[in-house]
């Protein structure tokens, strides 16, 4: 079980939300909301650091009994969240990072696509596909 959420900076709000399955979405979408106030946490803690270090990786947020909740922000103050099944031990940080930057490669080039308008929620059928097969290695 993976979700992958985009939120943007000043609202908070879901920019992109996927999970497999997906009867449990709305136990996630609160995982998720709940997860950025750690984020947030976080990003204060680090404070000037994070400016001055090239890695966005925030690691592990908190660990549930089922899951394990992973963060990551951009310079931009763009939030990554997932959310991973906690008896899925094959993942490392190593890997968790990888897909981190990935997403962040695919968030680039959305961005990048002039018709898209920041802060829209995001449909593009290459990000999907990317995070499908993301999703799929992961299961």
């Amino acid at each position: 079980v993976l979700v992958s959420v985009i939120c943007s900076p000043p609202q908070n709000y879901p920019l992109y939300i996927r999970s497999v399955p997906t009867e449990n979405e709305l136990k996630f979408h609160y995982t998720v909301h709940t997860s950025l106030d750690v984020v947030d946490e976080k990003i204060s803690a680090m404070g000037k650091a994070l400016v001055d270090q090239r890695e966005l990786y925030l690691g592990l947020l908190y660990p549930t009994e089922d899951y394990k909740v992973y963060g990551y922000v951009t310079n931009s103050k763009v939030k990554f969240v997932m959310v991973v099944d906690s008896s899925n031990t094959a993942l490392r940080d190593n890997e968790i990072r990888s897909m981190f930057r990935k997403l962040h490669n695919s968030y680039t080039d959305i961005m990048c696509n002039p018709f898209y308008n920041p802060g829209d929620c995001i449909r593009s059928r290459a990000f999907d596909n990317m995070v499908n097969s993301m999703m799929m290695q992961v299961c």
